[in-house]
């Protein structure tokens, strides 16, 4: 499994190497981190509209295949944590019959759970019900990446999670991504157990302490391959 370590360092990293990291002014690495985010907030809104003009034919068809497929609304809203652990609301296609949604998100999805749809199954797998969360990215809600927004009520073991580990809230220091270092890493989807849920938390806090732009550019790549692979969500 990789980690952002493995990565590989920028150009320049040896003769940072060779002054050692104290040699650098607090307030130059200060600066540096401070312009790496604001850049960041403007790559999350011009790529939010470039993505959603490019994938609307494909959102408008499955907002189609979604009102055919069984009853209920096309988009599914949940409350979940957002930067400062503020309370923002998540957009997905629905993939749950209404009836068996939960709000809270206390009872995750599990494998051949009853609640999804057949066209929900698809959409999960996919990774294609996570589409109108570029909306979300553009309305300043979310960033394209970061950790993953988890619901508010996310239990494991039947034991909130925020009780389990105690750096949980660590994640909430930036505003959540559609996609992170974490998910490229195949731990994606329902949080199974206590120890996925700590390795999540260690992906997240990664990211943020070693964020840079190129990081960001690689995990979107990566991102696409994501839907392929064995482990993906149910």
């Amino acid at each position: 499994m990789a980690h952002y370590s493995d990565i590989g360092p920028g150009p320049g990293y040896a003769a940072v190497a060779n002054q050692g990291l104290t040699s650098l002014p607090e307030s130059a690495m200060a600066d540096s981190r401070a312009l790496s985010w604001k850049l960041k907030s403007v790559m999350d809104r011009l790529g939010a509209l470039v993505l959603l003009l490019a994938v609307a034919p494909v959102m408008l068809g499955i907002m189609i295949a979604v009102r055919l497929d069984s009853a209920g609304p096309i988009f599914f809203r949940q409350p979940r944590f957002g930067a400062g652990r503020s309370v923002i609301v998540v957009t997905k296609f629905r993939t749950m019959r209404p009836e068996g949604t939960d709000i809270g998100g206390r009872r995750q999805a599990t494998r051949g759970d009853d609640r999804v749809t057949r066209l929900g199954r698809f959409l999960r797998k996919t990774c294609l019900d996570e589409l109108p969360q570029i909306w979300d990215v553009l309305c300043g809600r979310m960033s394209l990446v970061g950790p993953r927004p988890h619901p508010l009520a996310l239990e494991v073991d039947g034991q909130p999670i925020e009780a389990l580990i105690p750096n949980y809230h660590q994640r909430h220091r930036v505003r959540p991504g559609i996609t992170g270092l974490a998910q490229i890493n195949g731990n994606r989807g329902p949080v199974e157990d206590i120890a996925m849920g700590r390795e999540r938390i260690r992906y997240d806090v990664e990211y943020i302490e070693g964020h840079s732009i190129w990081l960001d550019i690689r995990i979107l790549l990566r991102t696409l391959v994501v839907p392929f692979q064995k482990d993906g969500s149910y």
